[in-house]
């Protein structure tokens, strides 16, 4: 009795152990190949709970998930013989795990491809064109260019390239410091000739506005003394009519004009009294 519950006893957990040793899970996250001494067995993309013959299947687990590879800046040379730093990232997927599993094993072993395949292409697709048209908003459809390319590469270690980007696109340190004073000379050089510009259509403005105001005061001036003129003959008219109205009444108010400019306050005149000028006085002027 008691060695049948022993033999129980023991098969119970022969059998615990074995479920233990031949079930494993699989994550949303994660892709297992099964193999058995060294050969495929079967693919499992399924989340869940499975099982494997302990001891003889192996189960090697990859990531299901987009990866990113971030690759070491390097210099590359462009069409218009400029070199360039770029600092440049892809993103990947494993798509078919067996064929990752036979070619590169790991992650480890994709990023070692990964690096040769995308920098190859990076550098060929860029030796194709100039710094200007990397740097602007054509460099979209050069990446998409290096994306495609690369994917085509990657498929044959069961990787899926979604797309290349390039992080930062720097010149060499040795080269820097004299592009940004060719720039600096280039700027200043522009400035100067705007400047100049600038002076001589000032110049331009100032002699059109000076010409313009000798213009204006010459009208001006014209037209004032064709206004005084016709001001003075209206008065010598008026005058003419008032004296053909009295004679005498117009040379009384005259000689009065003539005594107020010619005789101040205050002054004593010592003439002969029957002068012309002093008939409506009649004697001593003080």
């Amino acid at each position: 009795m008691v060695t049948r519950r022993r033999i129980g006893t023991t098969s119970l957990v022969i059998m615990v152990v074995g479920i233990v040793l031949a079930a494993f899970t699989v994550d949303e996250t994660q892709q297992v190949i099964i193999t058995q001494m060294g050969r495929y067995v079967r693919t499992i993309r399924e989340a869940g709970l499975h099982f494997k013959i302990p001891l003889i299947q192996t189960v090697h687990y990859f990531e299901n998930r987009v990866l990113e590879y971030d690759a070491t800046p390097a210099e590359i040379l462009t069409k218009d013989k400029k070199n360039l730093v770029v600092d440049n990232y892809a993103r990947w997927k494993i798509i078919d795990p067996l064929k990752f599993y036979q070619t590169v094993r790991d992650e480890a072993g994709a990023q070692a491809r990964l690096d040769d395949i995308v920098y190859s292409d990076l550098r060929e697709e860029m030796a194709r064109h100039n710094l200007s048209e990397i740097i602007d908003l054509r460099r979209e459809g050069i990446m998409n260019t290096v994306s495609k390319r690369s994917d085509q590469k990657a498929s044959q270690y069961g990787i899926k390239i979604i797309d290349v980007r390039i992080k930062r696109a720097d010149l060499p340190e040795e080269v820097e410091a004299s592009v940004y004073a060719r720039m600096r000379a280039e700027r200043e050089r522009i400035a100067k000739k705007y400047r100049s510009e600038g002076e001589e259509e000032g110049a331009k403005i100032r002699a059109e506005t000076d010409r313009e105001k000798v213009v204006i005061l010459a009208e001006a001036y014209r037209r004032a003394q064709k206004i005084k003129g016709q001001g003075d003959a209206e008065a010598i008219k008026i005058y003419a009519q008032a004296f053909e109205k009295n004679p005498e009444f117009y040379s009384f108010f005259r000689t009065l004009q003539a005594y107020k400019k010619l005789v101040a306050e205050g002054t004593t005149f010592v003439l002969r009294s029957d002068l012309e000028l002093f008939r409506y006085i009649g004697g001593s002027l003080e």
